[in-house]
């Protein structure tokens, strides 16, 4: 038996960076690339908002080289929104250039900086038909992240609200999904002395939605004629029992770790790598 010392394909990956405008997508981005170069692992930054300005590492990939939102609302006379959807339309009728683009990256990592506009995961088709295609006609294996600002922590309405539109696009995308809560180190920050116990233990309740943070504020914050709605959300949310989070904090290597292992696990990175044979298994089948 002689033993092969050739690489071997290990497929195709994609992550999705999804989230609201602001929660930090492309600074996630830049600290994935950072990291997965540390680990002698190739990873590409595929920017697919055609609004995008500016980015730490240049895109490999970059949507606006087929289209960009500046040029469509103004020749096309549409607002933002409607731009977008035009784009991403634009893109899924044009998949001549996304094979093109995608063709040299058989081993390789993709990271996808999306657009900060929810609608396009929790309403619109047009993110979960590029998502199928990349997985049935390009063979990629993909997951999403779905990032929300720590900041929605101080205020339960507007946390739960963020927990609905992770929740919406983990529905409408389909696909394995991790749902992050970035900016982590300047809750740290807030507090000069770093957290107490009592701190870490309220913001776990947050990282594993608890229902009863809206039967802690005080009713006097809350319009009475929206509290059966708001506790109908509530019990959506625990019935469905879908949403949690992983702590992100960009200072800590080891948050960073954990984040990109939990992505290697839902994806299964590394599944279809061959193994190779011990050394001391190649020397006996030398010898014979």
């Amino acid at each position: 038996m002689t033993p092969t010392l050739a690489l071997y394909a290990m497929g195709r990956y994609a992550v999705l960076v999804t989230g609201p405008a602001g929660a930090g997508k492309s600074t996630f981005c830049a600290s994935l690339m950072a990291h997965a170069h540390s680990l002698g692992r190739n990873m590409h930054l595929f920017n697919l908002d055609p609004a995008a300005e500016r980015f730490e590492y240049e895109p490999t990939i970059d949507i606006r080289e087929l289209i960009s939102l500046e040029d469509v609302m103004e020749e096309m006379d549409l607002g933002p929104n409607g731009g977008l959807i035009y784009c991403f339309d634009y893109l899924l009728n044009n998949l001549d250039w996304l094979e093109t683009e995608l063709g040299e990256y058989d081993n390789d990592y993709l990271v996808i900086d999306c657009p900060g506009q929810i609608e396009l995961y929790t309403h619109f088709p047009v993110i979960s038909r590029f998502v199928e295609l990349m997985q049935q006609q390009f063979h990629f294996r993909v997951c999403a992240t779905y990032l929300l600002d720590s900041h929605f922590i101080d205020d339960k309405a507007k946390y739960f609200a963020g927990v609905l539109s992770a929740m919406s696009a983990m529905i409408n995308l389909d696909i394995s999904h991790l749902n992050i809560m970035t900016k982590m180190d300047l809750v740290a920050q807030h507090e000069k002395n770093g957290l107490s116990y009592a701190q870490r233990r309220e913001i776990e309740r947050y990282m594993e939605p608890d229902p009863l943070l809206f039967a802690d504020q005080d009713e006097s914050l809350n319009n009475a004629r929206f509290h059966a709605l708001n506790q109908a959300v509530v019990q959506l949310i625990e019935d469905y029992s879908m949403v949690s989070f992983l702590p992100l904090d960009l200072s800590s290597e080891e948050s960073i770790n954990l984040i990109f292992s939990c992505i290697d696990n839902v994806m299964q990175f590394g599944e279809d790598e061959e193994p190779v044979e011990p050394k001391d298994l190649e020397n006996e089948d030398a010898n014979e």
